[in-house]
């Protein structure tokens, strides 16, 4: 268990995910926390973690979680929502640092939202959990939580082909199947989908669409001062991580953050 009273308010932030999705989580942060020290390891060797099984994500979150702790962080940001949905529970005590799931940290303020049905487009994993139907459920049992996977979505982005026209194509079809279903509100629950925003807007009002990403940065932010957890640090740092293929990685982070940095490959 996390010790408090024991965690530098300099320490950086670490944010993991499968690849280049979590980057709409640090982008949101950085924003409103520009005093902080960040890293980020994208996982891209096991990339998409929406297809992968719990023991998996559990053997790849503790090596990434160790070498956080390595790195004497002070928080971990578990911006992938597949990760939250599956292994939260099971991780949630294990580490010498914070931990922020995201399914968890917006579900509350999900469910405060005025709307009769709410639509969840997730991985797979994420679907299949049911986490975001639970979590809503503890705060609002009247709102309806309709779920839907999209199992090409993460490729599109990674491979920055959303722009093709068989591609639009598809997640125009996933997008007319979610709508069956008359939701008042859309959440973007996996982070790469917010990448996808600008075409999704091509058949639906953008503003049915919900990026958890901003609720989540702001949650983290009044978590860390109400611990007395946010740095002062006047010149922050940054270092990026993946598991393959840094090249690619950087490359396609320019359709949302600037990595000056060609990242660097660390393996487990």
């Amino acid at each position: 268990m996390t010790t408090l009273n024991n965690i530098d308010n300099n320490a950086p932030i670490a944010f993991f995910d499968s690849g280049i999705g979590g980057l709409t989580v640090l982008n949101k942060v950085k924003a409103i926390l520009p005093n902080e020290n960040f890293l980020y390891y994208g996982d891209t060797l096991h990339m998409p973690y929406g297809e992968k099984t719990k023991e998996q994500l559990l053997e790849y979150s503790d090596n990434i979680f160790k070498f956080f702790e390595s790195k004497g962080v002070k928080a971990v940001v578990m911006a992938c929502n597949t990760t939250s949905s599956v292994i939260y529970e099971d991780v949630k005590d294990k580490y010498n640092f914070k931990l922020y799931p995201i399914v968890q940290s917006v579900s509350k303020i999900l469910a405060d939202l005025d709307v009769r049905t709410l639509g969840i487009f997730a991985t797979r994993a994420t679907i299949e959990s049911n986490a975001y139907q639970n979590e809503i459920a503890k705060y609002n049992k009247n709102m309806k939580v309709v779920g839907q996977y999209c199992p090409n979505w993460v490729h599109f982005v990674e491979e920055n082909s959303m722009g093709f026209a068989e591609n639009q194509q598809i997640i125009r079809e996933d997008l007319e199947k979610m709508l069956q279903h008359n939701p008042d509100k859309i959440v973007l629950g996996c982070t790469h989908y917010p990448f996808l925003t600008g075409v999704l807007s091509q058949f639906a009002s953008e503003n049915i669409f919900i990026d958890p990403a901003v609720d989540f940065a702001n949650f983290i932010k009044s978590d860390l001062a109400a611990n007395s957890l946010l740095s002062t640090d006047d010149s922050p740092a940054e270092e990026f991580y993946v598991s393959s293929n840094p090249e690619l990685f950087k490359s396609s982070a320019k359709m949302f953050y600037e990595v000056k940095e060609l990242p660097q490959l660390l393996t487990f």
